[in-house]
């Protein structure tokens, strides 16, 4: 698909979506020699080319197509893959909540088979620049692929480098110059260093995250360098509904559970963050002198003494109410 036209009559070269019977999809890219061969016949590309977005077509066989260009989440999630890719509900929440903007310089780590690159490179526009870091030179290669694939061309703002982000940072970046960052890895945590000496001040970091135990690591780690705003955690769920009529219902599949997003700004240099009133918890990791899951830890809310008796009081009451209605009610059933 040529980046700048991404509408218009369809020309040689441009990535078309057909829908079949029963709504079996086809994803081809014209050429003038080119045809879609299924056992419903055979759909010449010559068919397409030319005509206008969104048009039905006809096979040999009488079968009729809709054609359409890909939407970016149609084609993310059909592209091969090297590695898992980010799904579009937790793109889409990234660009929103990491506020990536025209103009920005975005970095982002790992780059897997490329689908968030794809709506970086979107959301920062012409005059943005993405330096995305892989260490695994196969899912560089896979990304590259994808993104030409999609949008027709290598764009001249990304840059992909091809090794660990603590090492290779520095000397991509000057120090201070980063808008935004994305780490998407498995230990997020040992990049923030190298991340905050270059996001400029009020700079947004943001982890994509798979499990609880990544989630408290890294927020802990943000929160001990003392060179971040409180770090802001959340997961993203998308259920779809059937709606057809009067038949109104949720669908019995949903996307829900794919990864966590942690998000927390860089505070400018020298400021310390004003202290939030917090119950204090042991959860330094590293330590093998702490017991990491104490109720205090895992933020369980304890409860004194005083207030256990009275809570047992209270149910005790309850249950001696409910043992005398029972007996009371026997007493009239037996005078019955």
């Amino acid at each position: 698909m040529n980046s700048s036209r991404p509408s218009g009559p369809f020309r040689i070269g441009d990535r078309v979506q057909l829908t079949g019977p029963k709504g079996r999809l086809h994803t081809i890219t014209l050429r003038e020699d080119g045809e879609l061969h299924t056992h419903h016949g055979v759909l010449r590309h010559t068919a397409l080319i030319g005509q206008p977005d969104g048009i039905v077509v006809a096979n040999s066989g009488g079968h009729e197509y809709l054609a359409l260009r890909p939407l970016l989440r149609d084609f993310v999630m059909s592209m091969p893959r090297g590695a898992a890719i980010i799904y579009p509900k937790d793109a889409a929440q990234i660009i929103a909540q990491a506020d990536v903007f025209p103009g920005a310089v975005v970095v982002e780590a790992g780059v897997g088979s490329g689908a968030l690159a794809m709506w970086l490179l979107r959301a920062i526009g012409e005059h943005g620049r993405l330096i995305s870091f892989e260490r695994r030179a196969e899912f560089a290669d896979v990304a590259r692929a994808n993104v030409e694939t999609f949008l027709g061309e290598t764009p001249a703002n990304w840059d992909v480098v091809v090794g660990d982000l603590v090492e290779e940072l520095p000397s991509a970046v000057a120090p201070a110059s980063v808008d935004r960052v994305v780490l998407d890895m498995l230990a997020p945590w040992e990049c923030i260093d190298a991340v905050a000496d270059a996001l400029t001040p009020g700079g947004v970091v943001l982890c994509y995250i798979a499990t609880a135990t990544q989630l408290s690591r890294v927020a802990e780690f943000i929160r001990g360098t003392g060179l971040f705003t409180d770090p802001d955690a959340s997961e993203t769920m998308v259920r779809g509904w059937h709606v057809e009529g009067l038949a109104v219902r949720p669908d019995h599949r949903m996307v829900a559970h794919t990864g966590f997003l942690l998000t927390a700004r860089r505070l400018a240099p020298g400021a310390v963050l004003p202290e939030l009133k917090r119950r204090a918890s042991k959860s330094s990791y590293g330590d093998e002198d702490v017991e990491l899951w104490t109720p205090g830890a895992v933020g369980d809310r304890q409860i004194t003494d005083k207030n256990l008796r009275k809570r047992v009081r209270e149910a005790e009451r309850a249950a001696d109410g409910a043992r005398r209605a029972a007996h009371g009610s026997s007493a009239e059933g037996d005078t019955a």
